[in-house]
This record gives structure tokens, sequence and C-alpha cells, in this order.
């Protein structure tokens, strides 16, 4: 009794919205309506859906293994959803993303043989701007899941690069190819890592983070994002 006039407390002064369509959330809806949580454009993980990737990467990286959560579609939800992710400070979008995603990769069998997980790093600047890294809730709750580390200290965002967003897949290779390092190397030697990213479109980041990542002996590398573009 005390917690549902807790909520309708709450409820009255401070509203939660949808972060897919901003409708009013009930009481039963956490963060995300019912609607929208049908309508996300999600990715069979019982389906191989690695060939994206590999194809994005072919001659240039070698992947162990891939995968994609959702589609990324311009002003669709899922678009929302990672908008508020990464700018509105909705930290807890990671959570739920890996609560929903990361037990069904463990009981499909992907990524199993993964040592650690590691997120593509922002710049020290962009950091403090952001304040957060929008990774960071979503490969920590994912590492809980696996039991394995979360490793943030090991690649490393040498300088600050402007925006991806609007560059065509030669302007964004160009923007990143030299912007990754890696630090404290013993820490991934021979290590199988999971590579972490919000979205892939040219996979421009993601193979300069792996090209900084395969300087360290032995690594292995597999990559996850939480969404690919159509």
């Amino acid at each position: 009794m005390l917690k549902d006039w807790l909520f309708d407390f709450k409820f009255l002064f401070f509203p939660e919205f949808c972060l897919g369509c901003n409708v009013l959330l009930i009481k039963e809806e956490k963060k995300i309506c019912i609607t929208c949580r049908h309508d996300l454009p999600a990715i069979d993980l019982k389906l191989n859906n690695s060939d994206f990737l590999n194809l994005v990467f072919y001659g240039r990286v070698t992947l162990q293994e891939s995968a994609s959560l959702l589609y990324f579609r311009k002003s669709g939800k899922v678009q929302n959803i990672i908008h508020n992710l990464k700018y509105k400070g909705r930290e807890d979008v990671g959570i739920l993303l890996a609560n929903w995603f990361g037990y069904e990769l463990l009981a499909e069998k992907r990524f199993q043989t993964i040592d650690a997980i590691v997120p593509v790093p922002l710049h020290k600047k962009k950091l403090r701007q952001r304040g957060y890294n929008q990774l960071t809730t979503f490969g920590m709750r994912l590492a809980e899941i696996y039991q394995k580390p979360y490793v943030e200290d090991v690649l490393v965002r040498k300088y600050a690069n402007t925006s991806q967003t609007f560059k065509d897949a030669f302007s964004r290779w160009m923007n990143v190819k030299e912007i990754f390092d890696v630090q404290n190397t013993e820490k991934l030697i021979n290590k199988h890592v999971l590579l972490i990213d919000d979205v892939v479109t040219t996979g421009a980041t993601l193979e300069a983070c792996s090209i900084a990542l395969l300087k360290i002996n032995g690594v292995k590398i597999s990559i996850l994002t939480l969404a690919k573009a159509e």
C-alpha cells in the first residue's frame, strides 16, 4: 500500500516518459513503454548476424565473432533511445539493454570465449564535457552477466576528433585512423577482447580501435554494438 502511494506521489510530481516515443509511462512500464518494447527492430540473436561486420572489415581486420542488437533507423525509436543514452545522461538505458539482451547472448553462446570487455573510449576532453562514456553502464552490466572484467584503461583515444555523423565512409576513416592507441597492454596479452560500441555505420571507428588493440601480443577481437545502421 505504501509502495503504491509513493508511486502515485512520484507519478504526480515527477512523471516519466518513454525514451522511445515520449508518451507518459504507466506504473508497470520502466523507461520504455510496452508498445515501443515490442516495436523495437531487434535483430534475431539466434541467427548468425556477423556477416555485416565481417564484410565491412574484410581484408582489414579479422573478427572472431560480431553482432548488433538493434537496427538503427533515422528518426526512429532506436535513435531516440540511443540519443537519450548518449546525450541526455540516461546511463540507465545501458543497464536496461544489457539486461534485455545480455542473457540472450549468453544463452545463444555468443562470445562464449571472450576474456574481457573493452569499450570504444572517449577523449578526456569529451568525457569531461559529457561526464560519462555512454558505453560504461552497458559494458559493466554485460561484464557482470558474462563474469568477465570490464577493461577501460587499455584502449585510449589520443585526441578528440570531429563528429562522424555527416561524413562519408572515406572521411570517417580519415577522421579516426590514427586517434586510438593502447597502454597497460599486459592486461590483454593473449586475450579474446569483446569490443563494444553504440552504433556502427561504416565501421571506421571500430576498425581503428581494432588496429590499435592488435598491437598487443596474441589479442583476438570480437565486436558487439547496440545498433547497426540499416
